[in-house]
């Protein structure tokens, strides 16, 4: 929550999203590229809602329409810069209505990590104008923070414009600044392109404001690392292993095993019991819940899935949106498709495949079968090489086995088709009707066995 000590006028958060991102490459926007799955300003915008602010401002250029359909909530307000004449420019074109009264703070769509305890600072500071800084090794290509002797905040230099002494500072400017809007209005309406970038640079609004002799702070960030922003795929790439890196230390402070941290990818949000165990190569998307002692094998990807309590998936298998009601077992080697549904005790082995399938206890399908639009009671066998046809070309139909019953080896059961409670299907069978609960199903072709023919021995033994 942020401190009680921030000004009691109302909040306005603007983010700056009209950039190219050019050196990206990419046919999409710059603040539309993946991170962790994730577009970079879905971050951005989850900041600023945290901040429960009364409007949140995405200042666009040319991509607004893609921008808007990736984002289409309605607390979103769009903003168009037409011309890309700088920062200025577009905080101008993102406060244009605002009143003076209100605060304003500004946040960048390519930097997704800045902290949100940064942000609560700055709000908190009660300065007239306030920047975020970050304190980097390497300063390169960043605007430096200008401190007089006494430490005190003068002035941000862009790099093109600094001499040899200022680009020794390693404290740089993040771009995040707030003020009121009525104090931006003034100092945006007094910019000029009178520098080497030919443009309208709201880091000038420092000298203004200590021109009016307006209280002006830069407030060090508590994570300098994570202000950096993405211009290009090295630096999103850098972002990458920084989220990452958060993730994992906040899965291990939580008591999940990763076996080698490095070497595992959360790409959403995770919640996971006690005493779960995570393997080499395992990669997390979208929402996954995991129960307690769940464990996940080498390789193994898990998508949109809830896992229950003892739930073991073996290496190398995909879950996407799977739900297990009751510790079971997946794996190696499978994949399970959305509305997949495994309740305690069932059994999915190497090299089968699920969709819209619901398996009852202790139900199994071991290996090398695919079951779609399937409703599976509890206690079936489903033997190797078994498949539902559940496509007909047009439409998908359901398939239907009761409790008990055992499903031979190599079986196609053609939906819609129900196979009745402690039934049994014959191996290799083709099954077109249903088959009553009780009985034994032969749905094949006659085996026929005749004697070879002296001619077709010689031509044998001649070939060897």
């Amino acid at each position: 929550m942020i401190s009680q000590t921030i000004s009691r006028d109302p909040l306005h958060i603007v983010i700056l999203a009209a950039g190219a991102g050019k050196r990206m490459r990419s046919n999409w926007p710059k603040v539309l590229q993946p991170l962790a799955g994730r577009p970079l300003l879905a971050y951005v915008i989850d900041r600023a809602r945290a901040l429960a602010p009364a409007s949140i401002r995405i200042v666009h250029g040319p991509a607004g329409v893609q921008l808007c359909a990736a984002f289409p909530e309605p607390d979103l307000i769009w903003c168009e810069q037409p011309e890309p004449h700088g920062t200025g420019d577009a905080v101008r074109a993102g406060i244009a209505d605002l009143p003076a009264a209100a605060r304003v703070l500004v946040l960048y769509g390519d930097t997704p990590l800045t902290p949100a305890t940064d942000l609560e600072s700055m709000l908190a500071a009660g300065a007239d104008l306030a920047v975020l800084s970050a304190e980097l090794d390497d300063a390169a290509g960043y605007g430096r923070i200008v401190r007089d002797d006494r430490g005190r905040f003068r002035a941000i230099v862009e790099e093109r414009d600094a001499d040899a002494e200022i680009r020794a500072i390693r404290e740089v400017n993040t771009g995040v600044m707030t003020a009121a809007a009525g104090d931006f209005h003034r100092w945006l309406a007094a910019l000029t392109r009178d520098n080497a970038q030919g443009e309208y640079l709201l880091t000038d609004c420092i000298a203004l404001a200590g021109g009016e002799g307006k209280q002006v702070i830069a407030l060090p960030s508590s994570a300098p690392l994570d202000c950096l922003g993405a211009n290009d795929r090295a630096e999103l790439a850098r972002l990458e292993r920084r989220l990452q890196q958060h993730r994992r230390t906040a899965a291990l402070a939580a008591g999940v095993t990763l076996i080698d941290p490095e070497r595992v990818e959360i790409r959403g949000r995770l919640e996971a019991g006690r005493d779960v165990v995570i393997d080499c190569g395992v990669i997390l998307e979208g929402e996954v819940r995991l129960g307690d002692e769940v464990s996940l094998g080498a390789g193994v990807i898990v998508r949109d899935s809830t896992l229950a309590a003892g739930t073991a998936v073996e290496p190398y298998s995909v879950l996407d949106g799977v739900q297990t009601t009751g510790p079971c077992r997946i794996g190696p080697f499978a994949r399970l498709r959305p509305g997949t549904v495994l309740a305690a005790g069932s059994r999915v082995g190497n090299f089968v495949e699920t969709k819209k399938a619901r398996l009852g206890e202790g139900s199994k399908a071991g290996h090398l079968s695919y079951l779609g639009d399937a409703e599976i009671g509890p206690g079936v066998n489903i033997g190797a090489g078994t498949i539902t046809c559940n496509y007909d070309g047009r439409n998908k139909h359901p398939t239907a086995i009761g409790a008990g019953a055992f499903i031979g080896s190599n079986s196609a059961l053609v939906a819609p088709v129900a196979i009745g409670a402690d039934s049994l299907v014959g191996a290799g069978s083709v099954i077109t009707e249903d088959v009553p609960a009780g009985s034994l199903a032969l749905g094949r072709g006659r085996q026929v066995n005749r004697p070879r023919r002296q001619n077709d021995k010689k031509t044998k033994q001649k070939g060897a």
